[in-house]
């Protein structure tokens, strides 16, 4: 019989030892903190995502459980040049190796290159996705090329004028000035 994973209840250690693959096509209605982020934007947003776990023999380590994701989806945002809708594409392609318990991943964590999770027998899958897919957006979204021109100035023709017929603070000041006798 093959056993049944679920992504939401992931039990790592048998996914790994079965070689396991797991796939999904949702809605962002799913991921809570991402549906929050898109603002309503595109209610009918996708993500696609794979995970597939694998198991290695290091020498020095022993048997290591890897799960190896991949997510993708395309993000509404607004342009932050233009202010206009820009839908982003997102793609995060990253492999964890789980460890022991969340003391070992956080003792490894500075001398390892590999991102370093707790070994679990109900994670979370969802939530790791949603969190490689947050921390994907970009921090100022933008068109490539924005469809309407953007006018980019640091200031308007109003500002300019009345700056110029305020008389400067400082004038008065000039007429109070003493010269010092030349020597």
């Amino acid at each position: 019989m093959t056993k049944t994973f679920h992504p939401d209840r992931l039990d790592v250690k048998a996914f790994a030892q079965a070689g396991g693959h797991l796939a999904g096509h949702e809605t962002l209605l799913k991921y809570e903190r991402l549906a929050e982020e898109a603002q309503g934007l595109h209610p009918d947003l996708r993500v696609d995502w794979y995970a597939d776990a694998e198991l290695r023999t290091d020498a020095g380590e022993g048997v290591q459980h890897w799960l190896h994701l991949r997510a993708e989806a395309t993000f509404p945002m607004v342009c932050q040049r233009c202010l206009l809708p820009v839908d982003v594409p997102l793609l995060v392609e990253r492999s964890f190796r789980f460890v022991a318990d969340e003391a070992t991943a956080e003792a490894l964590d500075d001398e390892v290159e590999e991102d370093l999770l707790a070994l679990s027998r109900d994670f979370d899958l969802h939530s790791l996705i949603e969190d490689e897919l947050l921390m994907a957006l970009p921090v100022v979204p933008r068109h490539e090329e924005c469809p309407t021109p953007v006018t980019l100035a640091s200031s308007d023709e109003d500002f300019a004028q009345a700056s110029a017929e305020k008389p400067n603070p400082f004038a008065a000041l000039a007429s109070l000035r003493v010269e010092k006798p030349a020597e």
